[in-house]
């Protein structure tokens, strides 16, 4: 009787102490629907790491967006880019967006060198969730049709950082009020964009 009453008053902080159920980030499955689906104009929301090279990067990205068009190859799609570096808007051109199906992973080229290597893991269509490979520590990123992401799509990011064993403090986001002005126009705050 003594164990059995012991047993059950264990019980609820036994599963109260139960870490939380997490299904795994599933990866796309990439079909001839996934390059038209990355198509056209995304905004960089946030991104989430540990990693300190990473985290040193994430922190000046203050706003990004980038657009998507078919490349020179079948598996390839070129990308530009307008950010902005602390208080530096930055232009770039010459990106390349490998899609490779075998694997359902991206690999972002930049004058011909590999700058990151990620899965694209399932998730509305109108959203863009990356998980980083090469480092020893979680990196996942959240992209959007627009700046403007509903509360259930932002659940959804934090629920996978919860997962992953991110939190809060690692995440950096973008603000739509440090967008960029278009090349040749400026405000009285903003130098020229930088064109690379």
């Amino acid at each position: 009787m003594l164990a059995t009453l012991t047993l059950l008053l264990g019980l609820p902080l036994a599963l109260a102490a139960e870490p939380p159920s997490c299904a795994p980030l599933v990866p796309i499955t990439f079909d001839n629907a996934t390059i038209p689906r990355l198509l056209g104009q995304w905004y960089y929301i946030a991104g989430a790491t540990k990693h300190p090279p990473h985290t040193r990067e994430l922190r000046k990205v203050k706003f990004s967006a980038f657009s998507l068009f078919p490349g020179d190859h079948e598996h390839e799609l070129n990308a530009t880019e307008v950010m902005r570096h602390n208080k530096t808007c930055v232009t770039k051109n010459s990106s390349k967006l490998q899609v490779w199906h075998e694997n359902s992973t991206l690999v972002h080229v930049d004058d011909d060198e590999v700058v990151t290597t990620a899965r694209m893991i399932q998730s509305h269509e109108d959203l863009l969730i990356l998980n980083y490979l090469g480092t020893d520590s979680p990196n996942l990123s959240l992209s959007a049709r627009t700046h403007n992401v509903s509360k259930e799509h932002l659940e959804e990011y934090k629920s996978h950082l919860d997962c992953l064993g991110l939190t809060e403090e690692d995440v950096y986001y973008t603000l739509i009020e440090d967008a960029c002005p278009p090349p040749g126009e400026k405000t009285d705050e903003d130098a020229d964009p930088q064109v690379e």
